[in-house]
């Protein structure tokens, strides 16, 4: 997420607890004084008019004035690109007159061209309509040039107040999500474009589902007037519970929050600022699942490549840090070891993939529990992987354990397994290729075995997140192109993003299969309803697994393994951003198709526009076989 910079900023993980504040002045007076008494009180930068109204300014005459604003002398040059964000001046330059019109494109050239010589991190533009057409234009003239490197924070309301006027209609209503919308898709979706909402009152909060599609959009600043706040019975400033709850919400999105209005809690802004750091460390879940995944919100990952790519070290530890997903798979393993007659003597136990060996060590658990004898067979390809699994045989699992160091679709046992245990998920439940993987191993599983996982299912869900579209959009390298870039899924900790309608079971996938033929090529279509107007990016997988009986694994986000950090959801683009209106109905079609060589995914959309088939033939994305 990009920031302005500022001043001294602690580590990732404290940041989220001190949260980055400033304080906006409309006209200081003494900009130093101002500057420094900002910082005594806890903010780490300033709004302030980008160009002093005490100028006048009559840029449309010959005989204008050459001075523009104070002079730039004032700061260094560093404090002005740390520490100052400039709001501009309020002009419409999509007036329908034309005299207006010129004026008011003069005024915002002029200044923005003063904040590019100012170095200025960032602006401010606030919207008054919904037609801001020329506006556009003049901000895509200055942000395709090659000078411009301050982001534009566009300063909306939350909500509209016509949305709880009295006095206006349903019809009447605005919504200025659609301004936004509007601007943002005529600048092409510049990822130097954000936003900052203005925190409503208590009793005009936007609904759930607004407030979600906020989460969706780059949210920089959340302005919060003194007004705003509460007095508790210590006479010091707090925030109504509906505030806090916004708050949280917008905790990892790492949102700036700008404290704007009078001092009605003292003669200092430094309580407001001491409450926003305090509502951080209340707020903020510093758990295990918060501190594994810092660090990694909204970063594009490429799916891995088991079959064909050894996985290393830092990868096996992150999957072994994963307590959840072991103990429950230590359950399921106990049992079916339950279930298994007690006409077999010692139960063999094949743990396919074994890795660096936490599955053999939850088979060796159960047993242990049970007390009941099992022969352990731990089959890995991986070199560097075996390497490990040889030191814990001999030091950690005393000869209980045979080892096998050839892949599982080659290797002969010399007898038939009661339970195959497997760790072949990947983020859609098929993509690392365990069926193909589970259907070559099964003929050592005896016609009465149990298959640990039993099944998994893949869940699909529309998205919408500019955030994800535009870190696609500058992943270009020299050797991919744009088309291709659309056309690879991603594996996401998503963070800044909307999921526009409940996700949906799309391919199912069972073991052991005895089918006569096995076809593990897939074909589904779905329907998702659109309760709001929104802007589909792209599709979220997910997975859920059935281990064995009620023991379940998932990243769905309606039956989520609590605490479970293993799997990130899998995102699959749309190579254009899709309006979408409320009513409408998002339908997409999915294969899952495969050669002797290759699997791959292809996918398009039906409605509310037919598109073509993204990735055909496994173009631009596959997982090899071999």
């Amino acid at each position: 997420m990009e920031q302005v910079e500022i001043p001294d900023q602690e580590p990732s993980q404290e940041k989220r607890k001190r949260m980055s504040s400033a304080l906006e002045i409309d006209c200081p007076g003494d900009l130093r004084e101002c500057l420094r008494n900002a910082s005594n009180d806890g903010y780490h930068f300033i709004i302030i008019n980008a160009v002093h109204p005490r100028y006048s300014r009559d840029l449309l005459s010959k005989n204008a004035p050459h001075v523009i604003s104070r002079t730039d002398r004032i700061l260094t040059g560093t404090d002005w690109n740390r520490l100052i964000v400039g709001k501009l001046t309020s002009i419409n330059v999509d007036s329908e007159t034309n005299h207006v019109r010129n004026y008011s494109k003069a005024i915002l050239n002029q200044e923005l061209g003063f904040a590019s010589h100012l170095g200025l991190p960032a602006v401010i533009i606030r919207l008054h309509q919904r037609n801001n057409t020329n506006l556009a234009g003049i901000l895509m003239e200055k942000l395709a040039g090659s000078n411009v490197n301050f982001q534009v924070w566009i300063q909306l309301p939350m909500i509209h107040p016509t949305c709880f006027s009295p006095i206006c209609s349903k019809s009447e209503e605005e919504d200025v999500w659609e301004w936004w919308n509007d601007l943002r898709t005529l600048c092409h979706y510049d990822k130097r474009l954000g936003l900052m909402l203005e925190l409503p009152d208590s009793q005009h909060i936007p609904s759930e589902l607004e407030i979600k599609r906020w989460m969706g959009e780059p949210v920089k600043v959340l302005q919060i007037k003194t007004s705003l706040f509460l007095t508790n019975h210590y006479n010091q400033p707090v925030l109504s519970r509906n505030h806090q709850e916004i708050i949280s919400k917008m905790l990892n999105l790492d949102v700036q929050y700008v404290i704007k209005g009078p001092k009605l809690h003292g003669k200092t802004y430094k309580p407001y600022c001491a409450y926003i750091n305090y509502l951080g460390k209340k707020l903020f879940k510093n758990d295990a699942v918060t501190e594994f995944v810092q660090g990694c919100e909204d970063f594009l990952q490429n799916p891995l490549q088991p079959l064909t790519e050894n996985l290393e070290t830092l990868v096996y530890e992150v999957f072994e840090k994963d307590q959840v997903k072991y103990v429950e798979y230590q359950r399921a393993i106990q049992k079916a070891l339950e279930d298994l007659p007690l006409s077999i003597i010692i139960p063999v136990i094949m743990v396919v993939g074994a890795g660096r060996g936490p599955l053999v060590q939850a088979c060796l658990n159960a047993s242990y529990i049970l007390q009941r004898k099992v022969k352990i067979y731990a089959v890995e390809k991986n070199p560097y992987a075996i390497n490990t699994l040889e030191d814990r045989v001999q030091n950690e699992w005393h000869g209980q354990v045979i080892l096998v160091k050839d892949d599982m679709r080659r290797y002969k046992p010399p007898e038939e397994a009661d339970i195959l245990v497997s760790e072949l998920l990947g983020s859609f439940g098929d993509n690392e290729l365990s069926p193909e993987c589970l259907d070559g191993a099964q003929r050592f599983l005896k016609k009465t075995g149990i298959s640990i996982p039993v099944s998994y299912t893949s869940y699909l869900a529309p998205l919408q997140s500019s955030k994800i579209y535009n870190e696609i959009k500058n992943s270009k390298t020299a050797d991919k192109t744009t088309e291709s870039l659309y056309e690879t899924p991603y594996i996401i900790h998503l963070v800044n993003y909307y999921q526009i309608a409940v996700s949906q079971p799309l391919f199912k996938f069972e073991h052991p299969n005895w089918n006569e033929v096995i076809d593990n090529d897939r074909y589904g279509k779905l329907r998702f309803p659109v309760l709001q107007n929104c802007v589909l990016t792209g599709f979220a997988g997910y997975f859920e697994t059935v281990l064995y009986k009620d023991v379940i694994l998932s990243i769905n986000p309606q039956t989520y393994s609590v605490g479970m950090v293993s799997w990130f959801p899998i995102v699959f683009p749309l190579p254009e951003p899709v309006q979408v209106s409320k009513g409408e109905t998002i339908e997409v079609a999915f294969w899952r198709s495969q050669n002797e060589e290759k699997v791959w995914y292809q996918w398009c959309l039906l409605s509310p526009h037919k598109g073509s088939i993204i990735n055909p033939n496994g173009r631009s994305y596959f997982i090899k076989k071999h």
